[in-house]
């Protein structure tokens, strides 16, 4: 049975109450959260937003314990560790996923882990336009 796709009103609203957070935070990624469920909500709509804008079964995104995505066209993955893998923290996904940080900042930090030949979300991030 397939998950029940997050309404995009939802979704946006969740993203813009993690963005009102970092906004009062003064300083940037990851010093403020919203509650659970609304970072939960957030983390879900916007990777549910990566694997349809890149569907496929290459590459596992993973932000614990909110959730994970097969993303990428190419060799599909069925059992075991995939060999292509990018994990990161749900403040850090947010911010990728909304072009409040890049990606090669993010992997040069080393806040997101990836691993693998096409472990690579440059070109698909944002997800969703910055304000």
């Amino acid at each position: 049975m397939a998950k029940a796709r997050i309404a995009d009103d939802e979704g946006r609203t969740a993203v813009e109450a993690w963005r009102e957070q970092q906004n009062t935070a003064h300083g940037g990624v990851g010093e403020a959260s919203v509650d659970r469920a609304t970072l939960a909500l957030a983390v879900r709509w916007t990777l549910q937003l990566l694997a349809e804008r890149a569907p496929g079964g290459t590459v596992e995104v993973r932000v614990p314990p909110f959730g994970a995505v097969q993303v990428i066209e190419g060799p599909r993955h069925t059992r075991g560790t995939p060999p292509n893998v990018i994990e990161t923290d749900a403040a850090t996904w947010l911010a990728l996923a909304t072009g409040a940080e890049p990606w090669e900042a993010a992997r040069a930090t080393g806040r997101v882990h990836a691993s693998g030949q096409r472990a690579d979300l440059g070109t698909l991030l944002p997800v969703i336009r910055p304000r």
